[in-house]
Formats: structure tokens, sequence, C-alpha cells
């Protein structure tokens, strides 16, 4: 196993490379070709970031994995994946979101781990760790550990399409908020959490009540909550916590971020955002330290504290590669096929898709996954 930097990926450069053609049952945008075997087109508008969208053709190609667990040697695997290689992108691309691309992690049929499914390699799960130095790890196949914390997934009109889930209540230090709950997706690509404007209005009161420091604003009140902090004061920073149905906590111990040295302070913003939607989006800032576990097949996020550095070893998951250490399935064709089919949405908004027999847990570690994983693409 190896860190790798991640770089602009080009078909022309790769030797498994191929255009999805538009019959394909995959192709979801097959309305806009011309012929059946040109090459399938696509185009997500996201609704998170003004003005920005991509568009190109669908690519299938292998992702090199590496298998883990049972304590056995590790192997290693190729395994078909469709990629949406983008010829027109606009907006937030042009200011440096995502460099290197996205990576597809939603519940759709041309995600990452639905794919990895379908071909019979992995359970339609994975789980994802980020550290402290904005580096992580992503484990395909992973259900966690029984002793972890739990939510359900709730259904969006009426169709799991995206990572929902509850939000009861929630609290800032010892102090518990009286407002009802909210709904919140769970989205690896949103670099920072965003609170629905009643909810945010309400806990960053409550917060700035309990933060014995200096308040301003930083660039032109896009943050409007930073302190300059001594470091005793920085202990006194006050916790996060959003409870979730069956009294299922979930503690963010230090929600701030830092910006930079001032005069011997140290410069700390409260690293939430106020959105007018009716829902909130738990972004990657909120899950560092945890090992947070996307269930796909029992529709449920799990979560538990950790450091990133075992993960991969610890990981309660079973290695049952391809028999006779053959290649694993191609991309399902057309008659394999049974996957409800949905228009193409915005980032985080996806259609479901279920397996029976994978039971192997597939491993990529990753440097740097700030902005780079959004969960997107159906």
């Amino acid at each position: 196993m190896q860190d790798r930097d991640l770089s602009e990926y080009s078909p022309s450069l790769s030797s498994t490379s191929r255009h999805l053609p538009c019959d394909h049952q995959l192709c979801g945008w097959s309305s806009n070709c011309k012929s059946p075997k040109d090459p399938c087109p696509y185009i997500v508008n996201y609704y998170d970031f003004e003005n920005t969208s991509s568009a190109g053709f669908l690519v299938e190609d292998k992702l090199h994995l590496a298998s883990v667990g049972d304590h056995t040697a590790r192997k290693m695997f190729q395994a078909p994946v469709v990629l949406g290689c983008g010829r027109k992108q606009s907006g937030s691309y042009f200011d440096g979101a995502a460099p290197d691309g996205v990576m597809g992690l939603g519940p759709g049929d041309i995600s990452v781990p639905s794919l990895l499914a379908k071909a019979g390699l992995i359970q339609n799960c994975f789980s994802l760790c980020f550290e402290e130095n904005d580096s992580g790890r992503i484990l395909f196949g992973d259900r966690g550990h029984a002793s972890q914390q739990s939510t359900p997934f709730l259904p969006i009109q009426g169709s799991y399409v995206a990572y929902c889930v509850g939000v009861e209540s929630y609290c800032v230090g010892n102090s518990c908020l009286k407002r009802s709950g909210f709904k919140a997706l769970v989205d690896s690509g949103s670099s920072f959490t965003y609170l629905p404007s009643e909810v945010y209005n309400e806990l960053v009161s409550e917060f700035d009540k309990q933060m014995n420091a200096q308040r301003f604003s930083l660039q032109e009140g896009l943050w409007d909550y930073c302190y300059n902090a001594s470091s005793q004061e920085l202990h006194n920073i006050p916790a996060i916590q959003l409870k979730f149905p069956r009294n299922q906590d979930f503690v963010v111990h230090n929600p701030t971020f830092f910006v930079s040295h001032h005069q011997g302070f140290t410069m700390y913003c409260l690293s939430l955002q106020p959105t007018d939607d009716s829902y909130g989006i738990i972004g990657q800032n909120f899950m560092t330290g945890y090992h947070m576990v996307f269930d796909i097949e029992n529709l449920k996020l799990g979560w538990s504290n950790s450091s990133c550095q075992d993960t991969s070893d610890s990981a309660d998951v079973h290695l049952a590669p391809p028999p006779n250490d053959k290649s694993p399935n191609p991309l399902p064709t057309n008659e394999q096929q049974s996957i409800p089919r949905t228009p193409a949405v915005a980032p985080a908004i996806a259609g479901r898709t279920s397996s029976e027999s994978s039971t192997a847990s597939l491993l990529i570690p990753f440097p740097h996954l700030m902005i780079s994983l959004l969960l997107l693409l159906r």
C-alpha cells in the first residue's frame, strides 16, 4: 500500500480506458446521443456552489485497490469504475475547488462503491477517516465495529438518494438548545458544515456566549465568529454536540479552524456557515477524528472515534476475493442491470443500489482529502 498524490486523469494516457457507449444501461443521458455507439455524455450542476457545473463524457477504466482484512496477505485488484471526464467546467472549478477531480461516493448506480459491490468485490458500504492534517483513508466494504454509534439514513421524497440523517437536537458545551431538530446531508465533499439559518443563529449565539475571547470577523463577513485566543483559552472552546435518534451523540470537540498567529495570540474561527435551505450539511470538518461508515445496504451511518492510523487493521470486515483469484466482474451489462434509474442531479443526491454477495474489503489511502471527495453523479 502506498500513498500517492492525486493528479488530473487523462484517458489517452491510460491503456485500460474506454468510452462508455450511449446504449449502455449505465448511460443516463442517452437521449442526447446521435448514435447508440457515441460516447455517453453527462452534465452535472452543483446547487451547493453557485454557477458551478461539469460536462463531458463517461469513461470506463480500472481502479487499482489493495485488499485488507482477516490478517491475510494483502492482494491487489483492478476494479472497473465509471469516470466523468470533464470537457467543460464552470464556477468553483476555476477557483481551485477539486483540482484533481471528484470521486463519486453516493448511493447511485455509477458511484464507485456501488460499482465495486455490483462487481462482487465488496459489501455495499465504505468508510472514511479524516486526520487533523487533512489526510485520510477510504476503506471500501467496511461496515465498521459493532460498538460504533449509528443512525438511520432518511429518504428524500420517498427515495434514498443521498446520505440524509435526522438531527433531533443539539448542544453547545453543557447547554442543550430548545429549538427542534433538522435534517442534514452527510457530505464529505463539503469542507465545512452548514446549518439552516434559524439553527445556525441560535447555535452561534450560544457558542459566542461561552467563548471568553475577543471576537471579530474575517473575509468581509464570511466568517463572523473568529477569536483571538491564548493557549489557555483554547482549552475552553465549547464542543458542539448533535443528538441523533435513540440517544446517539455526535460530538465535535473542537469545531474551529486555525487562521494565523497575531501578536502572541492564535486566531480561530467557528467552522459553521448558515444556509437558506431547510436542511443542513455535515461537512468534512465535523468528520475529522471519526471513523465514518456509510452502510448503504443497511441504510445507516456509523461513527466511532479514530486517529485513522489503524483503521484498515481493525476494521470488522472479511476478505473474499473473486473465485480462483480471477479478475473481478466487468461493468454490469444491460442484461445484468436491474437498478432503478433516476435523473442526473446535484452532488450528494443519488439513486440507491444494493448488493447481496459482496464481502471484500478494499482500501485506498489518500493524502489531502480536503475538498476532493464529493458525493455526486447519481
